[in-house]
C-alpha cells in the first residue's frame, strides 16, 4: 500500500499538472467497490468545477474544487470565485491504486475506474486492479472537509509525539502503524525509522524513554522527507502521476532485506511478524 511519501509524491505531481484546470466530463466504471460516494453522484457533481489545489492528508489525496459553474449563459449558476473552495474529491489509493495524468489518446488501462476530462485536454485517471482504493465526493456546503485521523508526522513536535505513546502497552511498531495516532506511516517507514533510531520494533511504546521517542520522531521525519525527495518507494505497483517509479527502495536499510547484511554492522537482517505485518530489524543495531 502506498504510504505517506508515495501519496505525497502523487499529490504533488498531480497538483503541478492540473491545478487551475476545469473538469469538463467525468466517467466512472460499473464496479461499486472503489466508490464511497455513488459513481453517478460523483460524475454529476464533479463537472464544471475548477481544480484549486491537490494535496495530501494522511494517506489520502484531496482535490480542492471550486463552485460548480459553466461558461454557458443559459445555465443559471453562480459566477465562479477562483479562491473559494466549495467541494472536495478524495482519493485513497488502496493497495494498487494509481492516479495518472495522461493525454486523451493514451491507452485505457484495463482496471480504470474513473476518468476526468479536463479543459486543457488532459485526462486524470484512477486505475486500481485490486479495487481496494476509494473515491469520495464532499460538498463543503453540506458537511465538513476531509481531515486525517491522526497527527501529521512531518509537523508534529517533540511534546505531542511523546504524548501519543504515553502509557501504551502495544509494541512501538504497532503504535507507529496506528493511523489514529500518526496518519500516513506504514510498514516501510516504520521499519526504516525504527532502524535509524536504534529501537527494536517489539519494545513497548509506553516504556520508551523521552530521548528515545525524540530520536524516533526525528528519524521518522528525516526518513519521510528523504523518501519524498526520491519519489517514494516502488516495491510493488506504485508510480507517480506520470507513471514514473520512485527510488527510495534502493536505500532501504532493513525493509524486505531479510538475511542480507546490515548496512551498519554486517549482521543479517531479521524478519518477524508483528501487528500482523512483516517486520524487519537488526538485532545488533536496534536495542
Amino acid at each position: 500500500m502506498p504510504e505517506l511519501p508515495e501519496v505525497e509524491t502523487v499529490a504533488r505531481t498531480v497538483d503541478a499538472r492540473v491545478r487551475g484546470d476545469r473538469i469538463m466530463e467525468a466517467w466512472f466504471s460499473s464496479h461499486r467497490e472503489p466508490f464511497k460516494t455513488p459513481a453517478a453522484k460523483q460524475a454529476r457533481q464533479l463537472i464544471d468545477r475548477r481544480i484549486q489545489q491537490v494535496h495530501r492528508t494522511g494517506k489520502h489525496i484531496v482535490m480542492e474544487l471550486g463552485a460548480q459553474v459553466s461558461d454557458s449563459p443559459r445555465r443559471n449558476r453562480p459566477v465562479e470565485k477562483k479562491s473559494a473552495i466549495a467541494a472536495q474529491w478524495i482519493v485513497h489509493l488502496g493497495m494498487t491504486g494509481r492516479l495518472l495524468v495522461t493525454s486523451p489518446d493514451a491507452p485505457m488501462l484495463k482496471h480504470t475506474h474513473a476518468r476526468l476530462t479536463l479543459a486543457s485536454g488532459r485526462e486524470l485517471r484512477f486505475v486500481d486492479p485490486r479495487r481496494f482504493g476509494r473515491l469520495e465526493f464532499r460538498d463543503l456546503g453540506r458537511g465538513n472537509g476531509f481531515t486525517g485521523p491522526g497527527a501529521e508526522p512531518l509537523a508534529i513536535d517533540a511534546k505531542e509525539f511523546a504524548e501519543l505513546f504515553r502509557g501504551r502497552k502495544l509494541a512501538i511498531k504497532g503504535a507507529l502503524l496506528n493511523q489514529k495516532l500518526l496518519a500516513g506511516v506504514g510498514n516501510i517507514y516504520a521499519d526504516e525509522s525504527l532502524f535509524r533510531a536504534g529501537i527494536r520494533p517489539r519494545r513497548q511504546a509506553g516504556r520508551l524513554k523521552r530521548e528515545e521517542l525524540e530520536a524516533l520522531r526525528r528519524a521518522l521525519k528525516e526518513i519521510l522527507e528523504h523518501a519524498i525527495r526520491l519519489g517514494g518507494s516502488s516495491v510493488s505497483d506504485y508510480v507517480d502521476a506520470e507513471g514514473q517509479r520512485g527510488f527510495f527502495q534502493l536505500e532501504h536499510c532493513v525493509y524486505q532485506r531479510t538475511g542480507e547484511p546490515c548496512r551498519k554492522c554486517g549482521d543479517p537482517i531479521k524478519r518477524i511478524v508483528l501487528a500482523g505485518r512483516s517486520t524487519h530489524y537488526c538485532s545488533r543495531c536496534q536495542r
